[in-house]
């Protein structure tokens, strides 16, 4: 099993999603908890990864080790390389490996 840590901004952009929305992000991280089966997610480099849903959705993460991911922040495609900022800045400010 793989623990999923959350980060508060990650946080704040689950809860602006409608309810729908929430259930399918929370269901695409049950399966990366209790399967380890990420789906679509791609490497950006230096220790980021994307997960990426066909509507636009994305979500940073980091691989603390093996067993531990930490979610840093979510968005939409469109906001893209604003939100690979974001988490490469709250990597460097937090610490989070």
């Amino acid at each position: 099993m793989i623990e999923i840590q959350k980060s508060e901004e990650f946080e704040y952009w689950f809860y602006q999603l409608n309810n729908k929305e929430q259930a399918q992000v929370s269901s695409r991280l049950e399966r990366i908890h209790s399967q380890e089966h990420f789906g679509d997610v791609k490497n950006l480099e230096e220790g980021l990864y994307e997960l990426r849903w066909k509507n636009g959705w994305r979500v940073y993460f980091v691989v603390k080790n093996k067993y531990i991911i930490k979610l840093l922040i979510g968005g939409h495609k469109n906001e893209q390389k604003k939100d690979i900022k974001k988490a490469r800045i709250l990597i460097k400010k937090r610490s989070v490996y």
